[in-house]
């Protein structure tokens, strides 16, 4: 008897933290299922990319140019014979890349220079908040497009040019919320007790700081991909060969009375991924809103 209950104790353990996993994911809104289903389809089809497909989304066949849709080519060819479903199915991969990274990258440094200025104050904080304020002024899209055409197009300098100014905002963000926490219990508590600056920022303060950010970055990662996408369709970031929306649509622009499918269904490829990654944002603003208000 003492072995099958010994036996059966991790088993219960593991039965209560699934059935508590899948309660939790039961409370969560309705936006925010349907957007997780949405950007889960669209990164497995990304993902499998080369089991799903098998055409070379980079090499053509001239012999099978401008194509309509049809079984063997589900999106049809392009002017050089190159599958359009192969050449969206990659630019996923190339899309998700850029629109995560160009996100989550500035997030990082941004938020931790605005938690530190709102928790430091002084000069520091003014002469930063001086800088953001200067470059918030400025239309994100032009200067992006300014430091892209200075330093040439291509996927790197698209990187550089977004971590130059996407911070901006997370930092404008964490030091508001920083200015508000720093004054809570909790840290007044830390202070009393002794705890170095670093720990109160880093282990107490923003751990709490990182929902606002989240929920941001979720809309961030759409205006990211859409911004990716632009910077391609006017020739400025991914450069011919490789697939990516953007690009995919600018190619087809010279062949939308004969060829429709080149720019039309990739571009349906860039809505669809907005949409699911914004019904992720509103759905955690509508959760983490929820679970805020209970707790007052």
């Amino acid at each position: 008897m003492t072995t099958v209950a010994a036996n059966s104790t991790p088993d219960m353990g593991r039965v209560l933290r699934r059935h508590s996993a899948l309660s939790s994911i039961r409370r969560w809104p309705l936006n925010l299922k349907i957007g997780m289903v949405i950007v889960a389809i669209i990164v497995l089809l990304a993902v499998f990319a080369p089991v799903l497909t098998p055409y070379n989304p980079i090499i053509g066949n001239f012999e099978a140019t401008l194509l309509p849709p049809s079984w063997a080519h589900p999106m049809g060819t392009d002017e050089l014979g190159r599958d359009v479903w192969t050449r969206t199915l990659y630019a996923a991969r190339t899309d998700l890349q850029l629109g995560l990274i160009m996100t989550f990258v500035p997030l990082t440094y941004g938020l931790m220079l605005g938690v530190i200025v709102g928790f430091v104050g002084g000069w520091f904080d003014r002469l930063l908040m001086r800088l953001v304020d200067i470059a918030i002024a400025f239309p994100f899209l032009v200067l992006i497009i300014v430091i892209v055409a200075i330093l040439g197009p291509g996927i790197k300098n698209m990187y550089i040019a977004v971590f130059c100014v996407g911070w901006t905002m997370y930092c404008r963000l964490g030091r508001a919320d920083m200015l508000v926490i720093r004054e809570q219990e909790y840290l007044l508590a830390a202070r009393a007790l002794g705890f170095g600056s670093w720990r109160i920022i880093f282990r107490h303060a923003l751990p709490n700081l990182l929902a606002a950010s989240l929920v941001f970055a979720m809309a961030d990662v759409v205006l990211n991909i859409l911004l990716a996408s632009s910077l391609s369709f006017l020739g400025m970031g991914v450069q011919p060969p490789t697939p990516e929306w953007g690009a995919i649509v600018a190619e087809g622009r010279n062949f939308m009375l004969q060829a429709w499918w080149i720019s039309t269904l990739p571009g349906i490829a860039i809505i669809i991924t907005g949409l699911g990654f914004s019904l992720v944002g509103v759905g955690l603003a509508s959760m983490l809103g929820r679970r805020y208000v209970q707790t007052l």
